[in-house]
């Protein structure tokens, strides 16, 4: 059962763009194919009663190979940037730091946190002490508090972009703060990192609702009534996942890892997803 708050807020808040998504799959039935980047566990209830319907096929996830079954030596990113990486850095500065001890924050290529989310989000990372790598892009930066970046050098990093693939598969990234687009969780789900889910629009909410009570990844930060997620809240949730680790973040660690394992073991060689691929191109040929 999905609250009105944790459904996709185009169904509610942006009615031009839902008739824009509806739209999208308006000649679906004449499809000889129709394919998910998913795999097929992650949501075995709603593929097999789409496969009712249509000739649905789990070919998911679609990430680089290097990353999960490691088939394909060269395939190591998408080949695509909407922003250009400081890879340098970005891979650098963990280099070192204890294992499950950072916490990455990124909000997309779209989504942005405002300013005042911006400041109580801040706010945690400094009370907390823990080590952060956070992605702030350039036409953002002043969102954050006056001299933020100066005052957390020694804790953390904050950049305009980054290799998000590389930076989620570091030993030392123990929580991944995100906005919750899908392909963000997906990552997050193939390479097993625990998730701090603070949605804002689209879709995000009712993923950050999988990541929390459905695929036991994670933990959902709820906003108060003026719809900003308070530092007090941003700090248990912290605490819970990486500086002092109970058992709903230890749960949630080996559910990240469980996820993790049956992702490489979809698009592996036999796989579901790798099957479903090759009995495509079959087709085609």
């Amino acid at each position: 059962m999905l609250e009105v708050s944790e459904l996709p807020t185009s169904m509610w808040s942006y009615p031009a763009w839902f008739d824009v998504v509806v739209h999208q799959f308006s000649n679906v039935d004449g499809a000889d194919w129709v394919f998910f980047n998913i795999f097929y566990e992650l949501e075995a209830e709603a593929v097999d009663w789409m496969s009712k319907f249509w000739n649905v096929r789990t070919i998911g996830p679609t990430v680089p190979s290097v990353f999960l079954d490691k088939r394909i030596q060269n395939d190591k990113d998408y080949g695509l940037h909407l922003f250009k990486p400081n890879v340098s850095a970005c891979m650098s500065w963990p280099s070192g730091k204890p294992k499950d001890s950072v916490v990455y924050i990124s909000f997309g290529s779209h989504a942005s946190p405002g300013i005042e989310q911006s400041a109580e989000l801040a706010s945690a990372l400094k009370e907390t002490g823990v080590y952060f790598l956070w992605v702030v892009k350039e036409t953002e930066k002043a969102n954050l508090p006056n001299n933020f970046i100066e005052e957390t050098t020694e804790k953390g990093l904050v950049v305009s972009w980054c290799p998000q693939l590389e930076v989620l598969s570091h030993d030392s990234v123990g929580c991944f703060l995100t906005h919750c687009g899908f392909n963000s969780v997906l990552e997050a789900l193939s390479l097993g990192v625990p998730v701090l889910a603070m949605p804002i629009w689209t879709d995000q909410p009712t993923n950050a609702k999988h990541i929390e009570d459905v695929w036991g990844i994670g933990i959902r930060v709820r906003p108060d009534e003026e719809g900003t997620v308070r530092r007090e809240t941003i700090k248990q949730c912290i605490a819970e996942l990486v500086t002092e680790v109970g058992e709903k973040g230890k749960e949630i660690k080996k559910n990240s890892i469980k996820w993790k394992d049956l992702a490489k073991k979809a698009v592996d060689e036999g796989g579901r997803s790798d099957q479903n691929i090759d009995e495509f191109i079959a087709k085609l040929l």
